[in-house]
């Protein structure tokens, strides 16, 4: 019980602590590289290295979408055609996407975005963190 108030006392903490939504959803556009997820039990999954990048696109209306991209060695992506439908909608203070495509619908919320970071919670809470994603460059 003890460790039941705890955890969502930090995770009102965390939650009361995001940024204005308004300011984030600008930076929630362009290709993004997961870190680590962060499970509802705690448990943290850190990632190093993922061979698939999401790429969001958002126009000026907050409709767009969300896909996940393979980058090539030469700077260019392999998409795929797991395409979701994206609307993203501020309510209570918060940036809430809501999801669609072919098989599902869900809601995420962004908790944090920036021009180098972004941190999703979904509905099931575990906490995504994500950093800008940076082309590798070869040089011949």
């Amino acid at each position: 019980m003890r460790i039941t108030f705890y955890l969502f006392l930090c995770l009102s903490l965390f939650l009361g602590c995001a940024s204005d939504p308004n300011s984030t959803l600008p930076h929630v556009n362009g290709y993004w590289e997961i870190e680590q997820v962060e499970l509802a039990n705690g448990q943290v999954k850190e990632y190093t290295y993922s061979q698939n990048i999401d790429y969001f696109e958002l126009n000026k209306n907050s409709n767009g979408f969300r896909k996940k991209v393979r980058p090539k060695l030469d700077g260019t992506f392999e998409t795929s055609n797991d395409l979701a439908r994206v609307v993203a909608k501020i309510e209570n203070d918060s940036l809430h996407l809501y999801y669609t495509n072919e098989y599902d619908s869900w809601k995420e919320t962004v908790l944090d975005a920036d021009a180098e970071s972004l941190s999703i919670i979904n509905e099931d809470r575990n906490i995504y963190t994500y950093k800008r994603h940076q082309p590798t460059k070869i040089d011949r």
